[in-house]
């Protein structure tokens, strides 16, 4: 079984995405790219932190990801498909939601308050996995709400 019309075996693609892998940490050390489900969102992190005025927080952190230059958190989150999560027990101060295109292409979906997002799930009840999936078309609309001086600033 192939993974495109150019013939490739699973054990050579792992090879491949694990040779990428381990590229990707020499180039960004405090991010782990794992293969385990992780690879979209520390590659949309990386992605972002070069885009925008943060940085990026080392390792693993409980509620986010990173931090303005005031010292806001901000929680990241990265897809490649129509959905994204956001925290079922806390609101970050900021929340960006990126969308990862084939392409390698950035688009932002959401930049600003945690506080316009938790609106849009309010009532929702908590569930197993802590994390609430939003669509990319509601975040879209509420973006409108969103004012300039509310948005993480893109880097100069």
């Amino acid at each position: 079984m192939s993974l495109s019309s150019d013939p490739i075996t699973i054990p050579e693609a792992v090879k491949q995405l694990l040779g990428i892998v381990q590229r990707l940490h020499r180039a960004f050390p405090h991010k782990a790219f794992t293969l385990d489900g992780r690879l979209v969102g520390d590659l949309g992190e990386v992605l972002v932190e070069q885009m925008y005025d943060l940085t990026l927080l080392e390792g693993l952190q409980k509620h986010y990801d990173a931090k303005t230059p005031d010292g806001k958190h901000v929680q990241i989150k990265a897809t490649m498909k129509a959905n994204v999560t956001f925290p079922v027990d806390h609101t970050p101060d900021y929340y960006l939601a990126v969308k990862i295109h084939p392409d390698g292409r950035l688009e932002e979906i959401f930049n600003g308050p945690g506080s316009i997002v938790r609106e849009q799930i309010k009532g929702r009840k908590a569930t197993k996995t802590n994390l609430h999936s939003i669509s990319i078309g509601a975040l879209r609309k509420v973006q409108g709400e969103v004012k300039a001086t509310e948005k993480i600033s893109l880097r100069r």
